[in-house]
């Protein structure tokens, strides 16, 4: 029977506190967590290359990790930005603009999986996220596709695997046909320009591959966290109208046992477990009183 698993991207914040979070000074964040929500993504480990340096996760953190939830608590995982990004982040790094040489470097991914090996039996999805890819990263959207494909190829496939764009011109038939080719899934992304996700899901919607993703974020980061001052505890932009499809699309992939994860950013709303709150509300709703 496929399962629907709502959680966060990330989990450690001190605004929420009394939201999440016993209001105590000394607290395991993700033990705490995960006797509220069955999931939540790892974002953290994305953030991989500096300059010349490739920063994989510690064997130490992965254990703990492992350790601090229940059995039947799943990770959904972003793949390390150093395998991901084909240029250096600009102003960010003394190599700004140069190609990355580790983009889809399937050794450098291995041991990026081997550094996985402690929660192996607890990880649903590996997540690939790449940016926006203008003219200057990536020729086309062929030369994307054949670069992922022959890394693909070399791949353990014992993991699922999907692919998040941020090019809304490659949501099309090419990539999907490439997605099914290869067993692949797609994640469902709402933000960052990209068309909503009703839109993709009606126009697409037997090619996602299993389990699908959804995943909310907001168009723009930097003015949520000027009106949050990121205090996380409070929604501040409503996004009603991105979230009142979800119980449709998480119930034709489920009838199609097809496994779902949600992943909720606190910059969609301003707070991710008080958006989880109304996405439940609205797969559960209240008995209307007679």
């Amino acid at each position: 029977m496929a399962a629907l698993r709502i959680g966060t991207c990330s989990w450690k914040y001190d605004s929420w506190k009394g939201i999440v979070y016993p209001d105590k000074s000394k607290i395991n964040y993700l033990e705490e967590y995960s006797t509220r929500y069955d999931t939540v993504e790892i974002d953290q480990w994305f953030w991989s290359l500096f300059d010349d340096i490739v920063k994989l996760p510690e064997k130490p953190d992965v254990r703990e990790y492992n350790e601090s939830v229940p059995e039947n608590f799943i990770f959904t995982i972003k793949v390390p930005n150093s395998i991901t990004l084909t240029h250096y982040y600009p102003q960010k790094s003394t190599l700004a603009g140069k190609p990355n040489p580790y983009f889809l470097n399937p050794d450098l991914f291995q041991r990026f999986l081997l550094t996985l090996e402690p929660m192996r039996n607890k990880i649903g999805v590996i997540m690939f996220q790449f940016e926006y890819l203008n003219k200057q990263k990536m020729n086309s959207e062929t030369e994307f596709i054949e670069k992922l494909e022959r890394f693909i190829e070399t791949i353990d496939r014992n993991y699922n695997y999907s692919i998040e764009l941020r090019n809304p011109n490659y949501l099309n038939k090419y990539y999907f046909d490439f997605l099914v080719r290869h067993k692949l899934s797609h994640v469902l992304l709402s933000g960052y320009f990209m068309p909503s996700i009703k839109e993709v899901f009606y126009k697409f919607k037997d090619q996602f591959g299993s389990p699908v993703i959804v995943r909310l974020h907001g168009p723009d980061r930097k003015k949520i966290e000027q009106l949050t001052g990121k205090d996380w505890s409070k929604i501040v932009l409503p996004k009603d109208d991105k979230i009142k499809h979800l119980p449709l699309i998480i119930n034709y992939f489920l009838e199609k046992e097809v496994d779902v994860y949600v992943n909720v950013n606190n910059h969609f709303e301003g707070s991710a477990p008080l958006t989880i709150e109304k996405i439940n509300k609205l797969i559960n709703p209240e008995p209307v009183q007679k």
